[in-house]
């Protein structure tokens, strides 16, 4: 793996070269982490024109949550747990000679800003931009092999909660109770907040599970991930609790199946990513949920849950291969609940069989 990492490293700084700039300082613990093999808590990256250096508040543990650090890299411990290690790092840019160098502006704040100015006055601070999250948009294998393991657990996690006794539950406990099954499995945590919605509060993206009780004839959506060696995926599902559907419940299922079908039937190489967000989009525009409509129909999954590429009306770019997004189309109507439907996929060629599907829990609509 040492050689992934030395790899990515040569790549962003062959782009900062490009615009003027020896050094490069990654501060986006994301992307410390794809291009150091590791992020200890306040770690940064700096990428100078001689050597790499990991400057850190404390020792790397190398577990799994923090994940191991690539051996060729130098480390930089500050003599201070109170030290900022973007201003160390700066510091050292200006003792090595560097004149310029790039930043994350989007992930450091004003004062940190101004505190390296202090102590690197004449280092020419330049904007390194979302250049390393445009790199980590397309996975290698080894990436993949880690979100389809973290597929693997969550749907695990899932059809266990489904075998259990649900009426009479809170939405709060149940949320709980899935985030524990996925360490039971084998998760380093939950990949983002687990989301369980019951009755009216079903089909909202991102609902905050409340002290609502499990109701026969409820929908019940849930939303939830698992983090496996720092790459989180996502499903959601929707069922119906304790008796068979009401027609309305069926009639907005299939809808939803629908829309989402679509959505990921359009993941191909070269399609827009706008034009995926519209071939699902269209669907539920079309039968009069336009307005209540999320702003974009996916997105990226890797070492962060939301990161590029957006599948959106607005979106600009079109999909490579290899790249893992989620199709996640939903309806809520107020009052009564709605239906949401996620899977993540990873996009492939035809030839390869298409989109390759992570999250294989039934999307059949189930009564629990």
């Amino acid at each position: 793996m040492s050689e992934v990492y030395t790899v990515r490293r040569a790549l962003l700084r062959d782009r900062c070269a490009a615009v003027g700039s020896a050094a490069a300082l990654v501060s986006r613990p994301a992307n410390v982490r794809y291009l150091a093999g590791g992020a200890p808590p306040g770690a940064v990256l700096l990428l100078g024109p001689d050597e790499d250096v990991l400057v850190c508040p404390r020792a790397p543990t190398g577990d799994s949550v923090q994940g191991r650090t690539d051996d060729e890299l130098r480390l930089a411990l500050l003599p201070a747990t109170d030290g900022d290690p973007v201003v160390a790092a700066a510091d050292l840019a200006t003792s090595s000679g560097a004149e310029s160098l790039a930043v994350e502006e989007h992930d450091l704040t004003v004062a940190r800003h101004r505190a390296m100015h202090a102590v690197a006055p004449r280092l020419r601070l330049a904007d390194l931009g979302a250049t390393v999250e445009q790199l980590r948009v397309v996975k290698d294998e080894e990436e993949i092999a880690c979100l389809r393991i973290a597929a693997e657990i969550t749907d695990q996690a899932l059809g266990e909660l489904l075998e259990s006794i649900l009426v009479g539950r809170t939405e709060r406990h149940l949320a709980l109770e899935l985030e524990r099954r996925l360490v039971d499995h084998g998760a380093d945590g939950p990949a983002f907040s687990t989301s369980v919605a019951t009755g009216p509060n079903s089909g909202q993206g991102r609902h905050r599970p409340s002290d609502r009780r499990v109701e026969e004839g409820d929908f019940l959506s849930v939303c939830l991930g698992a983090n496996y060696r720092g790459y989180r995926c996502e499903i959601g599902r929707t069922f119906v609790i304790g008796t068979a559907p009401a027609a309305w419940q069926i009639d907005l299922y299939d809808l939803v199946f629908a829309a989402q079908r679509a959505g990921r039937e359009a993941l191909v190489p070269g399609a827009a990513y706008r034009d995926v967000d519209r071939a699902a989009r269209h669907l539920l525009d079309s039968a009069g949920h336009g307005d209540g409509l999320a702003p974009w129909t996916g997105h990226g999954v890797g070492l962060e849950i939301d990161e590029d590429p957006q599948l959106a009306p607005a979106a600009m770019g079109k999909l490579d291969a290899c790249v893992p997004v989620t199709v996640e189309p939903g309806v809520h109507l107020p009052g009564r609940g709605g239906v949401r439907i996620d899977d993540t996929l990873v996009v492939r060629p035809e030839a390869d069989g298409g989109p390759e599907l992570l999250t294989i829990t039934t999307k059949e609509l189930l009564a629990l």
